[in-house]
C-alpha cells in the first residue's frame, strides 16, 4: 500500500507494476485511481496465478477491465522484452518492490521466498534499466526498498530518472527508517529532495497514524 500510494492521486495513464507478485500494489493503484490502466509483470507462475485469480474474481470486475497480467522476467532486454509485451515508451508510470535482502544475508530455506526476497548482484541496475526503457519521457517511477540499498538504487536511477523525491518510512517518530520510497521522473534534471518521513505509529501503542491509515486504506497518496 505504501508503494501504491507513491503514485499521484488522480493518475490516469498506463502503469506497469514490475515484479508484481500477486498484484497487490498495482491493483491498489487501480482501486484508488479509477482512470488508471494497470499492467502486472511477474516471472513466477505460482505468484502470477494468484494475480490471475484476483482479476477473475467477480467483485473485481471493474478493476479487471483496466488491468492485465504478463508472465515475464523484468530483466528481459531489447526484442525479447518487446516480444513479452513490454515495448519501449509504452507506459506513463512504473512501480517496483524488488527483492531487498543482500545475497550475504541468511537465506530462507523456502525457494519461492528466497527468490522474492534476495537481491542478486546488479538487480537494481537491471530493473531500473527496464523501467527507463518502457516508461515514456516525462513518465514516473516509484521504488520501495530497504535503506541499506539506497546507494545502489540511486546509482541505477542516475541518468535515467531525475527530480527524485525520497520519503523515509519510520515505525515511530524516534526510530530509524525501515524502508525508503523514491519517486522520480524519466529524463528530469531537477534536484533531489527529501520529503517528510511517513511515520506509521505514534510514540506508544500499535495504532496507525492518521496519515498511515489513509495510505493503508487506499484513500490518499504519499506525496
Amino acid at each position: 500500500m505504501i508503494l501504491a500510494s507513491a503514485v499521484p492521486d488522480g493518475f490516469s495513464g498506463a502503469l506497469v507494476d514490475l515484479g508484481a507478485g500477486a498484484g497487490a500494489a498495482g491493483l491498489a493503484v487501480a482501486a484508488r485511481c479509477p482512470d488508471a490502466r494497470i499492467m502486472l509483470v511477474e516471472r513466477s507462475a505460482f505468484m502470477a496465478d494468484f494475480a490471475r485469480r484476483t482479476l477473475a474474481h467477480p467483485l473485481n470486475a471493474d478493476i479487471s477491465q483496466r488491468a492485465s497480467l504478463i508472465e515475464a522476467d523484468v530483466t528481459l532486454t531489447g526484442r525479447a522484452r518487446a516480444a513479452a509485451g513490454l515495448p519501449d515508451n509504452s507506459f506513463d508510470f512504473a512501480i517496483m518492490n524488488p527483492p531487498f535482502n543482500p545475497e550475504g544475508d541468511r537465506r530462507t530455506p523456502d525457494a519461492l521466498k528466497a527468490e522474492a526476497h534476495v537481491m542478486p548482484k546488479g538487480m537494481f541496475e537491471k530493473w531500473v534499466r527496464t523501467a527507463a526503457a518502457i516508461v515514456k519521457p516525462g513518465g514516473g517511477i516509484a521504488v520501495i526498498a530497504r535503506p541499506v540499498s539506497i546507494s545502489e538504487m540511486l546509482a541505477a536511477l542516475s541518468g535515467r530518472f531525475g527530480g527524485l523525491t525520497l520519503v523515509p518510512v519510520q515505525p515511530r517518530p524516534d526510530e530509524a527508517a525501515i524502508r525508503i520510497v523514491v519517486r522520480g521522473v524519466r529524463g528530469s534534471r531537477a534536484k533531489m529532495t527529501l520529503a517528510p518521513a511517513l511515520v506509521l505509529h505514534g510514540e506508544t501503542g500499535n495504532g496507525f497514524t492518521e496519515r498511515a491509515t489513509g495510505i493503508n486504506n487506499g484513500r490518499k497518496g504519499l506525496l
